[in-house]
């Protein structure tokens, strides 16, 4: 025997070895699986999908097309399967020639398929261009279909979609040359490491399926996110009042108080020094206020969209008039802190409050008359089904809120994270926005309910009016100054529906600005990044579209522009304040302590 014969029959052993211990860990975590979906809950229909009224009409409506116009479908299926047997015949005529290589490929450019194999290797090219036919061809049934109103035709082709995306080849590891090259290469360790990322996450989640996006290990609030100094000042069992620590010497006189959604936690605002615009907005000499929401448990099954505005935003209002000794200040609302912001402003109309000098509304909906990407699941189907669940459970959980953002962007934030996790073992990496999106919190029930039936399926606000603490409130009411951002690629709130909103303010001192990116990147974009640039135009009687197409665009964050706006509408300079008064105690440093409750 030759010493290299020697050498191989130990690495042999030594394969064998390990393939043996990697059959032990999978058969040990194949029970922890096991037991794990066991203890999964049994989530509603109504929750999982749409109605079966919708495919039926997909499907008589495509019945009605067959019969009335059957030139239009036999055309495209003649093309459809056209395309797809010229494919299969080029693939085969190389194939008997002998030649390993992929037959000619027309397919548009798709980031999923971006590994060289999808386009070197003849067998994994030939699934992709396959499926990126069929993907075609769905999508073209389903722009076919005219006789659906456009609602029913919007939710046909999101959901569509979603099945698509689904059935990506990507997602499946038998047709995934990444994963299968990597677990050859790694001898199945990177399958058995994907194996336990999978059983953890179950684990984790008591048998629900939810991808860890990022390492829960590598932060921690107060030490590397939400690091900007500052102090509880109050608190009830609504919210935590922060107030920030001054970093420059003067100070504008009116302060600055930002409502964050509490469908989400905080510091969102606040992730990194870096790209803070909590620290940001210190540095410019305002005095800033942020609440932080309580992270609510069953026992606020009855709180309503009025104890959010009485308990939440008037007193925070208060309070900050208070400990900076002011009439007035100025107010943030984001997302559905700011729909809620705008329901507060109009009460204080009614009740002639002149406390609030000027607002800013971030990603703000308040004409829900078009409700974007997200209104494929505020139809009663939907709708319904949530509230009998939190009719039972007293709250929304977040695990349904999380789940729900997440597949209006399923590829990135469902598809792709599974892949490198589960099929090839991944470790998540440490991406702080990442970690604040899978930081959920739960919805009241009564709020969760009045919110979705009055304000996103009823629209009251921008036409009937809504009731709010005893009042019947209009956009109209909503006559201050304002300034709102919203986002180009939004799809949570539609930048065209949020201008709609703004338009029809009372206000007659308005500034819309158009940022570029979607609704965190959009608004989270410090200007020494230098990343997103930003739209305005100052005529506001125009169509959304004709905004745009007149607008200026600006390089760069819009955040000094607001500053600009802001500051002229925020008094004179004095002397830095501190945070609390004798009245207000330092209760704990900033980030508080609601927004770590579990």
């Amino acid at each position: 025997m030759t010493t290299k014969d020697s050498a191989d029959d130990r690495t042999s052993a030594g394969n064998v070895a390990k393939l043996e211990a990697n059959l032990a860990r999978v058969e040990e975590l194949t029970q922890r699986l096991l037991s794990a979906l066991g203890q999964a809950r049994q989530i509603a229909p109504s929750l999982q999908g749409p109605s079966n009224d919708l495919y039926m009409k997909a499907a008589s409506a495509y019945m009605h097309e067959m019969m009335h116009n059957p030139a239009k479908l036999i055309e495209h299926q003649v093309e459809f399967w056209g395309k797809s047997l010229k494919h299969y015949v080029a693939a085969q005529h190389l194939l008997a020639q002998g030649k390993l290589e992929p037959a000619e490929d027309d397919t548009p450019k798709d980031r999923r398929f971006a590994h060289t194999l999808w386009d070197t290797n003849p067998y994994f090219n030939f699934i992709k261009q396959q499926y990126l036919r069929n993907a075609a061809a769905v999508q073209q049934a389903v722009e076919g279909i005219e006789t659906l109103d456009s609602g029913e035709k919007r939710r046909l082709r999101y959901f569509s979609q979603q099945l698509v995306d689904m059935m990506s080849p990507t997602n499946f590891l038998p047709t995934n040359p990444e994963a299968l090259a990597l677990a050859a290469e790694t001898d199945g360790e990177s399958l058995v490491a994907g194996m336990e990322n999978l059983v953890a996450d179950l684990e984790a989640n008591g048998g629900d399926l939810v991808v860890t996006l990022a390492d829960k290990e590598a932060f921690k609030l107060g030490e590397n996110l939400a690091t900007t100094p500052g102090s509880v000042v109050y608190r009830n069992h609504m919210f935590e009042l922060i107030q920030y620590a001054p970093t420059t010497d003067k100070v504008h006189t009116t302060p600055l108080i930002i409502f964050p959604p509490w469908i989400n936690k905080f510091y969102i605002l606040d992730l990194k020094p870096q790209n803070s615009l909590i620290k940001w907005a210190v540095a410019q000499g305002y005095t800033v206020f942020i609440v932080s929401w309580v992270n609510p448990d069953r026992g606020y099954r009855d709180t309503s969209m009025s104890d959010y505005v009485t308990d939440g935003y008037l007193t925070a209002i208060n309070e900050v008039k208070t400990i900076c000794g002011v009439k007035k200040v100025n107010v943030v609302g984001y997302c559905i802190a700011g729909t809620t912001l705008s329901l507060t402003l109009a009460l204080m109309k009614k009740r002639k409050d002149t406390s609030v000098s000027a607002a800013t509304f971030f990603t703000t909906l308040t004409d829900f008359s078009d409700r974007g990407e997200v209104g494929v699941f505020l139809d009663d189907d939907f709708v319904d089904g949530i509230a009998a669940e939190v009719e039972r459970e007293g709250i929304l959980d977040s695990f349904f809120m999380s789940r729900t953002f997440s597949y209006l962007r399923a590829n990135d934030l469902i598809y792709a994270p599974a892949i490198k996790s589960y099929m090839m073992g991944k470790a998540p990496p440490a991406f702080d926005l990442l970690y604040w999106n899978g930081d959920g919190t739960n919805l009241p029930a009564t709020m969760s309910m009045e919110y979705l039936r009055g304000l996103c399926q009823e629209d009251k606000f921008a036409t009937e009016g809504f009731e709010i603490c005893g009042e019947r409130v209009q956009i109209k009411d909503v006559t201050l100054p304002l300034c709102a951002i919203a986002c180009e690629t939004d799809h949570i709130a539609a930048w065209r529906s949020s201008y709609h909103g703004i338009q029809k303010m009372g206000s007659k001192d308005k500034t819309f600005i158009l940022s570029e990116s979607g609704h965190i990147a959009g608004i989270v974009n410090p200007p020494s990044k230098n990343k997103y640039g930003h739209y305005t135009n100052l005529e506001m009687g125009l169509t959304a579209d004709d905004w745009l197409a007149g607008a200026d665009k600006h390089d760069g964050s819009w955040w000094p522009r607001w500053d600009s706006w802001l500051s002229k509408k925020s008094g004179k300079m004095i002397a830095a304040r501190t945070p609390g008064d004798d009245d207000h105690p330092i209760l704990a440093p900033a980030p508080g302590t609601y927004v770590v409750a579990k």
